[in-house]
């Protein structure tokens, strides 16, 4: 599951194309699929998003939970690939864009009636 935060004037013109970059840096970066899309975009009233200074009201938080099993390289290559993403197909620069990865052990994710780590048809890997 995905998080996005911004300034709701700055982050709902460009949703579908923001959720369009950063899934297609999740299929190519970690292999998952077309279908295996799950964002939520949380768009903020300026008065409640407080930001770093010297960041613009572009600045975009992104907050990518997952189960942990990927590499330290490959999470890098994913944090590079959206801020290079971002950056060249909607224009934010990367010092207004923050990410963190967020992973917890398959056990503690539930889904389709059982947890991740019971799970055995994934259509993508994990360990990768």
């Amino acid at each position: 599951m995905i998080v996005i935060y911004g300034i709701k004037e700055m982050l709902n013109p460009i949703k579908s194309q923001l959720s369009e970059v950063i899934h297609s840096c999740m299929e190519s970066v970690l292999g998952l699929p077309e279908d295996k899309r799950a964002q939520r975009f949380i768009p903020l009233e300026t008065d409640d998003f407080y930001y770093p200074e010297g960041r613009t009201a572009a600045y975009t938080v992104i907050e990518i939970n997952m189960m942990q099993g990927r590499t330290v390289a490959t999470q890098k290559a994913l944090i590079k690939a959206l801020f290079q993403q971002i950056e060249l197909k909607i224009g934010i620069p990367p010092i207004d864009i923050e990410i963190t990865i967020k992973e917890q052990p398959a056990h503690c994710w539930g889904f389709r009636g059982m947890t991740g780590d019971e799970v055995q048809d994934l259509s993508y890997k994990v360990n990768v």
